[in-house]
């Protein structure tokens, strides 16, 4: 028989299922190959809000990803997911820093009936037990924030998930816990971070939180990351939902760093014979430096590229001065980001609307439209094509006309039979 177990964001666990709390976990990339399973005892379960643990399977059991389990905890026992088997685990062992086997504890078997009871009866407690003790957080006057509560498989603990800015004494807390949910309690502060990827939500960039979706480690962000990319010290557009710097920033860090290498130090100034000239802005990626003559105010930019810059270096260094920064006296214009947006207009797909006027008005008040008569065409009076086709001479009479009539006065055309007419 197989068990589902919720995962306390909204979806459920299972052999075969799909996960719907996005979390992704360690891909097995050895999962193929025969006789991996059998590899290492050692196996990875899960538990809510993604937190894991490392177990020894000493039962040797035919232990699948997905199975529910019961595994071993102080006191009693706990319920989680398998997620991981074979000879990954012990690297993953190695990456959490496990080292001493006496932190590691055992599997004891797969689920039963009788536990799936008792590990419904202490989840379907966890969110009456978050409101209260809220509630008398609040009473004691204690500044922190209880963001979740995780019972135990067997009901026996109960792991407070709590955030705090400041050091809290909880030692009276844990005592009004204690007796008034009759369990053992246990505390655990959880930072900014994990709160926004447990809850989800949506970040500036129009997508899912990645705390939310893939990322299960969270390294340190400084603001030199955003030093190296040029990014405005700006905290409200450095911040992320959980008011901490963006975890984004550490992505493309390491990339603008290894670029910034192949460019000249910034307190280094060009001498030339126009005159010094100072940093003042570099596009790291593009390997373009712009110099000023000033060091506080913009004047006299000029954009050159790194390889330019360390050929004046290397000139100043042998006492000569060339000429102008620019390359043999050339202009070296930076290379512009092309954007594809615009470049056509949006509105280029539209139909120009134009006003078309009615020709056929009703001549009476009964709705009868006048016919129009049929006028010949001007080609076919003149001998020429019929249609709209007129003759060259026509075109090239009607031509002269426009010019005389646009240079002023009264102008006078020829006729086809050659005498003079007025116009």
């Amino acid at each position: 028989m197989e068990y589902k177990l919720h995962n306390g964001s909204g979806g459920f666990c299972c052999r075969g299922c799909n996960r719907q709390d996005k979390q992704l976990n360690t891909y097995d990339w050895l999962a193929d190959i025969p006789g991996n399973e059998t590899e290492s005892d050692l196996v990875e379960v899960q538990f809510k809000n993604t937190r894991k643990g490392y177990y020894l399977n000493s039962n040797h059991l035919p232990l699948d990803k997905g199975d529910v389990v019961a595994v071993e905890a102080t006191p009693g026992h706990d319920i989680g997911v398998v997620t991981l088997t074979g000879r990954l685990v012990p690297l993953q062992l190695k990456k959490a820093n496990i080292r001493s086997e006496t932190d590691i504890k055992r599997v004891y078997r797969k689920v039963r009936p009788v536990d799936m009871e008792k590990y419904n009866e202490a989840k379907a407690r966890e969110h009456n037990t978050m409101i209260r003790s809220r509630q008398i957080a609040l009473d004691l006057k204690l500044n922190m924030k209880i963001g979740d509560v995780e019972y135990q498989g067997d009901g026996n603990k109960a792991i407070f998930y709590y955030i705090a800015d400041d050091r809290v004494d909880f030692r009276q807390l844990i005592k009004v816990l204690a007796e008034a949910f009759r369990v053992r309690i246990e505390m655990k502060q959880i930072g900014a971070r994990q709160e926004a990827g447990r809850i989800g939500g949506i970040g500036p960039c129009g997508r899912e939180l990645c705390c939310a979706t893939w990322m299960t480690s969270f390294s340190s962000v400084s603001t030199g990351a955003a030093r190296y990319q040029d990014i405005s010290l700006n905290p409200q557009k450095l911040a992320g939902q959980c008011a901490k710097l963006k975890c984004c920033l550490n992505y493309e860090v390491d990339c603008y760093v290894e670029a910034s290498k192949r460019l000249p130090s910034k307190e280094m100034a060009l001498e030339t014979k126009d005159g010094t000239f100072y940093y003042f802005k570099a596009d790291v990626l593009a390997n373009q430096i712009t110099y000023s003559t000033d060091k506080s105010v913009p004047a006299n930019l000029v954009t050159i590229s790194g390889k330019r810059a360390f050929e004046v270096i290397g000139m100043n260094k042998r006492g000569t001065k060339p000429e102008s920064l620019k390359e043999d006296g050339m202009h070296i214009a930076p290379k512009k980001p092309v954007d594809l947006v615009e470049q056509e207009s949006l509105t280029r797909f539209d139909n120009s609307k134009r006003k078309k006027k009615n020709r056929n008005k009703p001549s009476a008040p009964g709705g009868e439209r006048a016919a129009r008569p049929q006028q010949p065409n001007r080609g076919q009076e003149q001998g020429g094509a019929p249609g709209n086709q007129a003759p060259a001479r026509w075109k090239k009479n009607k031509r002269n006309n426009r010019n005389e009539k646009g240079s002023g006065g009264t102008s006078h055309g020829k006729s086809t039979d050659g005498a003079s007419a007025s116009v």
